[in-house]
């Protein structure tokens, strides 16, 4: 395989970053596909694209098989561009390098290895071993591992990204001392958290909320069509509502709680000393509901052990935290939070109102907690603030 940066290309190979541009674009068509990786995939011949593709969900053709399928016989001979490295094991769906071979290609080009140990490098070795030549094009790694910055982040250390979503006034502030928090935020920035719940593997929240709020925290798919950014990206939807995640130590949840009774599976996260049969049974729990016993941690879940359940038995690439200031708090301070999504309204909500997270108190600012600002945008009347926590 040989290596490219952008200084290396010579005229013969000035138009790959622009194909493999195609190919990230393609690859960000679909909003999930966990617990796959999304993948592009454009196919070069004389200098113009032949067949393009992208994958749609699990046990559906990789972006490499839809490809080939609308090149035809101009796949022959032809340079193909991919945002990942082509599996090379049967999964859900046959080899990708096998079909590759078989359609004669004479160059692949990639812009990211696989870190699937089922796949990492071998895909590369085997399309090799057929005598095709491999290129990766260094200077677009950053963006296939952005696309799938999940998928990296459970394959490489075992546990799922994590956003936590928070919305609050200017004086962070996010519900009145009554608790009343509806709505603190516009409409549309209200749409904006579907577009983030859709792309989510599971969805968490705790059971303080579920018992004040009593939410669905389901993905309301004609609120997301209507945002601007699905618009401008023609994302195409898959319409597979996340795992909802609750954690209650305690299996306070109540059967007849709305976000027990809508389409898709519930995990009920419960400390493993503290519930007993009899209070399973009473609470008539529908059938899509899962109760997993924690690793207690001071009579709590264990949230490190909830991340780790979460990304080994479900596969979850990227989760969605959805809590109130307690739990929220408790997710910074484990120091598991890779993205604050932060909703900010023009509004006051009063020095009595509840704040963003509970956290005890500082006394000097060097104790503060800081955080890189990753991106800022205007979502109807709100600011959307994306940062990243400092270590």
């Amino acid at each position: 395989m040989q290596r490219l940066s952008s200084s290396q290309l010579g005229s013969e190979f000035i138009d790959w970053p622009v194909y493999m541009r195609c190919a990230l674009d393609l690859a960000v068509t679909v909003i999930n596909t966990s617990p796959n990786p999304r993948v592009g995939c454009v196919i070069v011949k004389a200098g113009g694209i032949v067949g393009k593709g992208w994958h749609v969900s699990p046990g559906k053709d990789h972006a490499e098989i839809m490809a080939l399928k609308s090149a035809g016989e101009d796949a022959k001979s032809s340079t193909v561009f991919v945002s990942l490295e082509p599996c090379s094991h049967i999964g859900r769906t046959g080899p990708c390098c096998d079909a590759l071979i078989a359609a004669g290609i004479s160059r692949l080009v990639i812009a990211g290895i696989d870190p699937n140990p089922e796949i990492s490098g071998l895909g590369i070795k085997k399309i090799e071993s057929a005598g095709i030549e491999v290129f990766y094009l260094e200077d677009s790694e950053a963006a296939a591992r952005k696309i799938n910055v999940g998928y990296f982040k459970r394959r490489e250390t075992g546990l799922p990204y994590v956003r936590c979503k928070l919305a609050a006034s200017i004086d962070g502030r996010t519900a009145l001392s009554n608790g009343v928090s509806k709505w603190i935020t516009s409409a549309e920035a209200r749409a904006d958290v579907q577009l983030y719940r859709a792309q989510s593997s599971a969805i968490i929240t705790g059971v303080e909320t579920v018992l004040s709020d009593n939410p669905s925290m389901n993905v309301r798919f004609d609120e997301l069509n209507l945002t601007a950014e699905a618009k401008q990206q023609n994302l195409s939807l898959n319409s597979i509502q996340p795992l909802r995640v609750i954690l209650d130590s305690n299996l306070r949840t109540p059967g007849t709680a709305k976000i027990l009774h809508v389409d898709g599976g519930i995990r009920i996260y419960v400390a493993k000393k503290t519930i007993d049969q009899e209070l399973v049974e009473s609470k008539e729990l529908p059938d899509n509901v899962e109760l997993v016993f924690a690793e207690e941690e001071s009579q709590r879940v264990n949230l490190h052990f909830v991340l780790e359940s979460l990304a080994l038995n479900c596969e979850c690439n990227e989760v969605f935290v959805e809590a109130g200031p307690a739990l929220s708090a408790a997710f910074l301070e484990a120091g598991l939070i890779d993205e604050l999504i932060v909703y900010i309204a023009p509004k006051l909500l009063g020095s009595d109102a509840k704040p963003l997270f509970e956290i005890a108190g500082l006394q000097s600012m060097s104790e503060s907690r800081n955080f890189a600002v990753k991106d800022l945008d205007k979502v109807g009347d709100d600011i959307r603030v994306c940062l990243i926590p400092q270590k």
